[in-house]
């Protein structure tokens, strides 16, 4: 009896074909993975897993570690992993004498590790109380312009709490408008090339949907810092810009919003000298 082949038609040999024989597996070699739902499930729940330990490291309240989103989570541990690497603990005094933030610091008298439920410092340590006594917030970038530190007395001015801002971005360029970037790039690249020397530029910044909606727009802030090495020694990665941002112009008070007890008319001439006054 003649058989043929089922691939080319021609008669072959018992157990014999013209296409080429697929070699044996070998025993216990594993199939190649295939993501099937049950393991993406599975990855997706250590992810949560993890991302919710990292949020229950973060120093701040339960009320808000709930509210946080596995994005706003993120945005705060990369913020603080920035900031301890600026500010690592165990650095204080070793900043430069001129360096206007105080560092964060533990007891000295005391060489055991800091408790676990203490978040360990990753920025200036500044009370509520000095916060309250500036005329804007504190920023703090790296040499590349990641953002550090924001003081949380950024909300008096932008109407944007930290997480909130964060959100945006993770670089200053990111809560800036966009018209002010090169400016912004070009100071910066000044101050790092000189560090000490103190630049500064304005420009408005990101505020939030009810601060626009009352104010008609963003919040034009002048920004003022100088590149400081904060340890020797003086290196990109231990160099950081710290800033006051400051409000170009003071936003009127609700009460006083419909007020024109502080308008009056002036008339001049050339000269600018005055002519006619209101009362």
């Amino acid at each position: 009896m003649t058989i043929f082949c089922s691939h080319c038609h021609r008669p072959l040999q018992a157990e014999m074909s013209c296409l080429p024989r697929r070699g044996k597996q070998a025993p216990g070699t594993s199939k190649p993975f295939r993501s099937t739902k049950s393991a993406s499930k599975a990855r997706r729940d250590q992810i949560n897993v993890e991302l919710q330990a990292l949020r229950s490291l973060l120093p701040i309240s339960a009320r808000e570690k709930e509210r946080l989103s596995y994005l706003h989570t993120m945005a705060l541990v990369c913020l603080r992993l920035r900031g301890a690497q600026l500010f690592p603990p165990g650095t204080r005094g070793t900043a430069v004498p001129h360096a206007s933030l105080a560092l964060p610091h533990q007891d000295s008298a005391s060489p055991c590790a800091a408790p676990a439920d203490s978040a360990p410092p990753a920025g200036p340590a500044l009370g509520a109380e000095l916060l309250s006594l500036l005329p804007g917030f504190l920023l703090v970038l790296s040499a590349n312009g990641k953002l550090v530190y924001i003081s949380e007395n950024v909300a008096q001015v932008l109407g944007l709490s930290v997480v909130e801002l964060l959100a945006q971005g993770d670089t200053v360029f990111d809560i800036l408008d966009g018209r002010a970037h090169e400016d912004a790039r070009k100071k910066l690249l000044l101050a790092r090339e000189e560090p000490g020397r103190e630049v500064t530029f304005v420009s408005e910044m990101r505020t939030s949907k009810a601060f626009r909606l009352q104010h008609g727009g963003n919040r034009a802030v002048a920004v003022r810092g100088r590149f400081t090495a904060l340890r020797w020694p003086a290196s990109p990665s231990t160099a950081a810009f710290l800033a006051l941002c400051t409000p170009v112009a003071r936003l009127p008070a609700d009460d006083d919003a419909g007020s024109q007890d502080d308008l009056f008319q002036s008339t001049h001439i050339l000269d600018m000298t005055f002519t006619d006054v209101t009362e």
